[in-house]
């Protein structure tokens, strides 16, 4: 049985290989070549485009996906949380629906979400018409800020967040939890000394969810930052744009490696292995 799963998986993990293995060697190599590529001595090897790091541009669009991404998972660990102590501590008999339409925008198309919100965000739409009628103020559009982009990343990533909490908290026995108040305690502290502690791994499986796409992504900060906010996946962009392969690859890189770290740093924290990555 074992020897007829693994033939029936061998077409996928080639296929897997040649998308995902393959454009990474590729960019490896690129980000060592000469910005000139090949001239008639052959591919010249060089390290000057790591000089690029130490470029203003990349730093700021560096410390700007930082930011922006602590931000939106910080604010996604607490939305996140309460949404799924809420479902894990309510009795509905329909979680599973509720489940479904909070991850229901996920299966919509990212732009098309994203080009949504933006529209949302501009001053001339009916939103904005009516906090004008209510406040009696002119409304500027939030497009362009960093506060689209962050309700931006917060919008799509959220259930990202909610999922793995939610099932770490469905995995605490129940009897954990009367043993605790049977003994005594309130029910703040057996959150804080029971539950809490036992979700945690939630928490961090979803903080690598969100953090990471956040921290790599480009649409997002590009349709709702009007290009006003640059972070590291717009500049990774510029430069494929651009034609400049190598130091484009160079920056993709450094992202891969800081998701493989993270992805790393996540399954060791996760000794028992009972997390989704």
């Amino acid at each position: 049985m074992n020897n007829k799963l693994k033939k029936m998986a061998t077409p996928y993990l080639i296929w897997l290989y040649v998308l995902a293995l393959a454009p990474a060697i590729f960019m490896f190599i690129l980000m060592f070549l000469d910005t000139e590529g090949i001239d008639t001595d052959g591919l010249k090897f060089t390290f000057k485009n790591f000089a690029q790091l130490k470029e203003p541009s990349t730093i700021i669009a560096l410390l700007n996906s930082l930011k922006f991404s602590i931000i939106s998972t910080v604010i996604c660990i607490l939305l996140g949380y309460i949404t799924a102590y809420y479902l894990y501590k309510s009795h509905l008999k329909n979680k599973f629906l509720l489940l479904t339409i909070l991850i229901l925008p996920m299966w919509s198309n990212l732009l098309l979400r994203t080009q949504a919100l933006a529209n949302i965000m501009e001053p001339n739409n009916i939103f904005t018409s009516i906090f004008n009628i209510t406040v009696k103020e002119d409304a500027k559009g939030l497009a362009g800020s960093e506060l689209a982009i962050i309700i931006g990343l917060v919008f799509t990533y959220l259930p990202f967040m909610i999922l793995p909490i939610y099932t770490a908290l469905e995995k605490i026995e129940p009897m954990l939890e009367e043993a605790s108040l049977d003994l005594g305690a309130d029910e703040f502290k057996t959150f804080r000394k029971v539950i809490l502690p036992l979700s945690l791994k939630g928490v961090v499986t979803g903080s690598v969810m969100v953090f990471l796409p956040c921290m790599s992504g480009f649409a997002i900060p590009e349709i709702l930052g009007k290009g006003n906010i640059v972070m590291i996946g717009n500049l990774i962009e510029q430069f494929f744009k651009n034609m400049n392969y190598n130091i484009g690859s160079l920056l993709a890189i450094l992202i891969l490696v800081l998701i493989l770290l993270s992805i790393y740093l996540v399954n060791k924290f996760d000794k028992e292995g009972e997390t989704i990555l």
